[in-house]
């Protein structure tokens, strides 16, 4: 059976930090994945009322370093690009930033990172003002990684790059050489490379990089004419089309972490067994991986805190997206966007978050448990996968949520909801704005201001 990326933590975490010192980011990333979908940061209690059988469900930690909370994140990210995509074809590119500048990552990693989606941006946005190449406004986005599969400093950015763009009398162009061709990729890598030296030598000509490795003249002089001797690899992907394939080829990147707990295949003795890509067609390998030198790769790639790894640039610049997306819809003879109807989207899970689960503070100080029914005339078994000890609650055929005090089990001190309407396969989640109650309230009909309306969660049996 596989592990997780907490259970390594927990295993080789002691030895680890009896030797390193945290960063405050990388620190506060190892707390939220080793607490999260554990009773330290609280959850609920789902229960069958025909078998008795419970589920006890842990709330997520929500970091964007936790393998175990980015599907969501991911699908609402993917749900608000929705309306800015454009019906053309798009290109991805991938710019790699050459390994002699690791030691320089290490010390001073938003510097690195900022110039390098700085530099590919500007790199993208002057050959797309080129008249040769496009002569527009580009529509770009940029997503940083820093990873290999087996953990390594690998520092690049991936571009998703719209095959056109908009000009000066905002009439939509074309690439000129071909409809699915922008730029010549070993150009790019040229142009990147000045840029990217050249911001290099003013930081440390004007002292912003204090802890560089390269801490001598002589040592950046060497450093500068290694970086120039080689080419720096600029990679273009086969142009894709349709919204949708577009979409969900950029959703797999924006919120990818460097390391899934599908991948970690095990723990064997000291060392972590993990499964790696051993070819382009699909291969996979495993190798084994220190456990404390596990952790020092993965803690490398914790991004300093606040640092934006998705941005966007040209058309859907946050400043005149606005603008610059209603004058490419209209040039592309697009429909006009339906303002009520995005609106009532943007509303939609909030509107749904007021009737979700209460918070609830760790357990097992309160509990929620959930009376799920079963229709008599089609019966089925409960799948609830372990039998827990059962609260003395009050036992329900119709479907009803029951907010119950742990401390109280004993008196049978307990409120049922009405029944609600079932939606197969619905699911909830905690909402910010609700409230913990107070640990000597007791649920009573007049205390409904201390409770919350679910619907769509359940189905009467009736």
């Amino acid at each position: 059976m596989g592990a997780t990326l907490a259970e390594v933590l927990r295993t080789f975490g002691p030895a680890y930090q009896s030797q390193h010192a945290l960063s405050t980011a990388q620190a506060r990333a190892w707390r939220a994945i080793v607490a999260c979908r554990t009773p330290a940061l609280g959850g609920k209690v789902q229960q069958c009322d025909q078998c008795g059988r419970e589920q006890r469900l842990f709330h997520s930690c929500r970091n964007r370093h936790c393998p175990q909370c980015q599907s969501g994140a991911r699908d609402a990210w993917r749900q608000a690009q929705l309306a800015e995509l454009l019906p053309v074809p798009y290109c991805h590119l991938v710019f790699t930033l050459p390994h002699a500048l690791n030691g320089l990552a290490q010390f001073h990693a938003r510097w690195v990172y900022r110039t390098l989606m700085q530099c590919a941006a500007a790199t993208l946005t002057e050959f797309a003002a080129n008249p040769r190449w496009l002569g527009a406004t580009p529509a770009f986005t940029l997503v940083l990684h820093t990873w290999t599969q087996d953990l390594r400093r690998h520092i690049h950015v991936h571009a998703l790059m719209a095959c056109g763009g908009l000009d000066g009398q905002a009439q939509w162009c074309t690439p000129k050489r071909s409809p699915t061709f922008l730029f010549p990729v070993h150009a790019l890598s040229k142009v990147l490379r000045g840029k990217f030296l050249d911001a290099l030598q003013l930081a440390s000509q004007a002292g912003r990089l204090p802890h560089d490795p390269a801490s001598t003249d002589a040592c950046r002089q060497s450093r500068l004419a290694q970086l120039r001797r080689h080419d720096w690899v600029v990679y273009a992907k086969t142009p894709l089309a349709g919204p949708e394939v577009v979409l969900d080829y950029l959703s797999r990147y924006t919120h990818r972490v460097a390391i899934s707990n599908e991948r970690i295949v095990g723990i064997d003795g000291l060392r972590v067994r993990l499964r790696v890509r051993a070819d382009d067609h699909g291969g996979k390998r495993t190798v084994l991986i220190d456990g404390q030198d596990f952790i020092a790769r993965f803690l490398q790639h914790v991004l300093p805190p606040g640092f934006k790894r998705i941005r966007h640039y040209g058309l859907l610049s946050p400043a005149v997206k606005a603008q610059r997306l209603a004058a490419a819809r209209a040039a592309l003879a697009m429909p006009a966007a339906n303002e009520q109807a995005r609106e009532d989207a943007a509303a939609f899970p909030q509107a749904r978050g007021r009737h979700r689960l209460l918070l609830l503070p760790p357990l097992p100080t309160w509990t929620l448990a959930h009376h799920r029914s079963v229709d008599a005339r089609s019966p089925r078994r409960c799948r609830w996968p372990h039998p827990l000890p059962r609260p003395a609650v009050t036992a329900s055929r119709t479907c009803a949520w029951t907010i119950a005090c742990s401390a109280r089990h004993s008196s049978g001190s307990t409120r049922a909801c009405p029944p609600r309407t079932h939606q197969p396969g619905h699911r909830t989640r905690p909402s910010a704005n609700d409230k913990h109650p107070p640990a000597a309230t007791r649920y009573t009909p007049q205390a409904r201001d201390t409770t919350l309306t679910l619907r769509g969660v359940a189905r009467s049996a009736s």
